[in-house]
């Protein structure tokens, strides 16, 4: 009973889940079919790959918005260092160096400024997505338009399949698992849970601040390089702007998975089932005809009703004695 109470919401999240694909199901049969569920989510699974580490960033009591020109910036930088014939391996190598050194900057700024990691990351985004659009030029891209021509061996990465399972969704699972055994069974997730509750705390109590931040925040630039590189195998070019509609909702999805957004607590689980929500709502609108902006928009209310959802269960008994208030004063006055 202590089990599902505390992992009532994740549950909750499980069953609006399957009520969802069960209800675009009854409009479109498509959607139960099982190959059709598994495929479509190498459409939206990178949501729930990137926001796995923000989880861990907002638990923190941190911010990262850049993550998305992050995921340019590393695009851009493979396909460039690939049209200067360098080798493929090597090229990718140094694609995931320029996340981890993305992330590594946020982190020094964040540190060493003391300013709001909301304001630092807001201004990285400018100068990663720049600095994107830089490199997109010098390789004669102008605009946002692709590199390609890469080799079918990368082609082939995001497109493979193992066991009849998209390769993506693979790497998405073990992700969670990682992630989860980090958070919730290692020193280092329970610094990231103390920095969030008290960052002050936190330092008397000799928690490793800097090293745990530096951490996590390389985390989010290796994993925004790893979608980079699926993003260009699936598209088959490389451009500037391959992150730039990832933002909202991998945020949605972390604060819908059950992060605080002021810190100190939030699931990984909560996240990446969150995440599967927010792609699978997404797919089915388009499935049963919705057009784009309409879909945006609903995900957008669909947030708003369960986070009122969720803080109406979580204040469930004070609630509860404002009404008997109200009640026995009416009866009162009556």
């Amino acid at each position: 009973m202590l089990t599902i109470k505390k992992h009532a919401w994740e549950l909750t999240l499980l069953l609006l889940l399957i009520l969802e694909i069960l209800g675009f199901g009854l409009f479109n049969p498509l959607m139960l079919d099982l190959n059709v569920l598994l495929y479509s989510t190498s459409d939206f699974i990178y949501i729930g790959m990137l926001a796995l580490p923000l989880t861990m960033i907002i638990i923190s009591g941190g911010m990262d918005i850049s993550f998305g020109s992050t995921v340019g910036l590393c695009a851009i930088t493979l396909g460039v260092l690939f049209k200067l014939d360098i080798p493929l391996s090597l090229a990718i190598s140094a694609t995931f160096v320029v996340g981890l050194l993305c992330g590594v900057i946020n982190a020094g700024l964040i540190l060493y400024t003391k300013v709001n990691p909301l304001v630092i990351t807001l201004g990285t985004m400018y100068l990663f997505g720049g600095g994107a659009l830089l490199l997109s030029g010098f390789a004669g891209a102008t605009g946002y338009e692709g590199i390609g021509g890469f080799p079918e061996s990368l082609l082939e990465f995001a497109n493979q399949t193992l066991l009849g399972i998209p390769t993506p969704i693979l790497y998405f699972i073990l992700m969670t698992f990682v992630f989860w055994l980090l958070m919730h069974k290692t020193k280092i997730g329970r610094s990231i849970f103390l920095i969030g509750q008290s960052e002050r705390t936190s330092r008397y109590s000799a928690v490793p601040i800097q090293k745990t931040l530096f951490l996590i925040y390389a985390f989010i630039g290796l994993v925004a390089a790893f979608v980079a590189v699926l993003l260009v195998s699936y598209f088959g070019s490389a451009r500037s702007d391959l992150g730039s509609s990832l933002l909202m909702p991998v945020l949605t999805a972390v604060v819908l998975g059950g992060a605080n957004i002021y810190g100190g607590s939030g699931s990984i689980i909560g996240t990446a089932i969150a995440a599967l929500l927010i792609g699978y709502l997404q797919q089915g609108l388009q499935m049963i005809g919705i057009p784009n902006e309409i879909s945006s928009a609903l995900s957008g209310a669909l947030l708003i009703i369960v986070l009122i959802g969720k803080s109406v269960s979580l204040h469930y008994g004070a609630i509860m004695q404002w009404l008997r208030r109200k009640a026995k004063h009416q009866a009162v006055v009556d």
